[in-house]
């Protein structure tokens, strides 16, 4: 069963997933700092070619099955209209209230 968005622990990884899940571009680039990095599975990418193409024109949603490191490591179900359905993990360094880096990846 997955955890609901709302009792996710940390409030930054809170907006994120919600933001992801609603598919909301302007909330979703309002949890990241200015200066906001990722990597899929090891390799860094462009924050914002990637959400584009992973999340926003395929429809990404998070189900976080787990959560540890207080809220910041996540175990989650992901699905896009691309890739379909696969377990993934996710790391976020937040500063501020906001995402500073994700790093997702096969879990």
């Amino acid at each position: 069963m997955p955890i609901p968005v709302d009792r996710l622990t940390d409030p930054a990884v809170r907006a994120f997933v919600a933001a992801v899940n609603a598919h909301d571009r302007d909330a979703f680039r309002a949890t990241l700092t200015d200066d906001a990095t990722m990597s899929d599975d090891g390799s860094d990418r462009d924050v914002e070619q990637w959400t584009e193409r992973e999340i926003f024109t395929t429809r990404g949603h998070i189900d976080v099955e787990s959560e540890k490191g207080g809220g910041r490591d996540l175990v989650a179900r992901y699905r896009n209209d691309t890739w379909g359905e696969m377990r993934t993990q996710w790391h976020f360094d937040v500063e501020d209230g906001k995402v500073r880096r994700f790093e997702t990846g096969q879990a």
